[in-house]
Parts: C-alpha cells; sequence; structure tokens
C-alpha cells in the first residue's frame, strides 16, 4: 500500500506544498511540489485567500491520505511567527473540511528524519530530499523542498506504526537518520 502526504510549509510570503507518495518499503516518490507565493503589499485577507484557494486546488486534485504541516514554533520575530501561525490555521482548516488527518512535525524532527541530525541546514535538507526523492534537480524554493522533507517525514514516521525505540536492543537495527529522528522525537516529548 501507499501512502499520499501532503506536506507544507506554511508561511504568508511563500507556501510551499508537496505532496509525495511513500510505499511500505519507505521508497519515496514526488507527486507535485510547487510555492504558493502572496506579495506584502496585499491585505491579509487576501494573502490568506491566496492560500487557502491554492491548498483547497491542491487537496482537490491530489487527495492526500494524510497532511503534514510544519509545527510553528516561536522564534524572535513575532509578525513572522502570527503570519506562519495565520497561514497554517487556513491549511488545517482546509484539510479538516475534507476529513483529512493533519499532523503536525516541528523543523528539527524533520531535519533528523531527513539528514540524521536535527541542527541539520536548509541546504542539508534540500540535498537530502532531492536524493530520498531521486530528482534531477532540487526542488527550489527552500519552501518547496521543506514541503517534500515534512511529507517524507510524515510518512516515515507513520510507516514505523509507532514510536521508534531510542534505547534497548531494538536500538542498534536503526539507521543513523532513524536514531536521529528518535532522539529528536524524545527532545520533543520532554520538552513539552
Amino acid at each position: 500500500m501507499t501512502l499520499r502526504v501532503l506536506g507544507v510549509d506554511p508561511g504568508l510570503t511563500r507556501c510551499g506544498i508537496g505532496v509525495v507518495d511513500v510505499e511500505r518499503n519507505r521508497r519515496a516518490t514526488m507527486v507535485a511540489v510547487g510555492v504558493v507565493g502572496t506579495s506584502p503589499d496585499e491585505t491579509l485577507d487576501r494573502r490568506l485567500l491566496v492560500i487557502a484557494e491554492a491548498i483547497d486546488e491542491w487537496l482537490d486534485l491530489h487527495k492526500p491520505d494524510v497532511m503534514a504541516v510544519e509545527r510553528v514554533f516561536s522564534q524572535l520575530n513575532v509578525s513572522t511567527v502570527m503570519g506562519v501561525a495565520q497561514a497554517s490555521g487556513v491549511v488545517i482548516a482546509a484539510a479538516a473540511r475534507r476529513g483529512i488527518p493533519v499532523a503536525l512535525h516541528t523543523p528539527s524532527e524533520v531535519k533528523a528524519a531527513v539528514t540524521g541530525s536535527g541542527g541539520a541546514n536548509k541546504d542539508a535538507v534540500t540535498k537530502l530530499i532531492t536524493k530520498i526523492l531521486r530528482l534531477d534537480a532540487p526542488p527550489r524554493p527552500a519552501d518547496a523542498a521543506d514541503a517534500l522533507a515534512l511529507a517524507v517525514t510524515h510518512a516515515w514516521r507513520a510507516g514505523s506504526g509507532a514510536a521508534v525505540a531510542t534505547t534497548g536492543p531494538g536500538r542498534s537495527a536503526l539507521t543513523p537518520a532513524q536514531r536521529a529522528w528518535a532522539e529528536a522525537e524524545e527532545k520533543a516529548r520532554r520538552g513539552r
């Protein structure tokens, strides 16, 4: 069985969207990728409407099993956080209207799943998602690559059925990326 995941890297100026099909053996294939852009010169309501309409089109066209959205986290720039949170709300509501489950993942969880390091930079994520999806060229801009990475992260996590053990005998069978993912997930749980 193949799991289709629509990943969203939310933002008001650039909202990355990527659709990935992932097989049980974790082989991931890109279906589509894009970025919805809005101008800061537009009013907030118009910007959110553009994002909402684009998400509606992607959901109707690609019919994902689940949506993976980057979890909003605290940054120094409050206005950036607010814009990301507003875009996230529009995206999550669009999925909810269709009964599509939504999963939230932190940037460090995504980095750990894709690169093996929760502290990886955007270039590393782009490079490895290009390799994982066997793409001829890196998805641009970084928001597009991040959306694909979110989709792959969720599918790999969902495919494991449960949280991966971070200690004990099962840990030695994990790949470095899986170990880093499990450690990032455990850190996130302890931080709550």
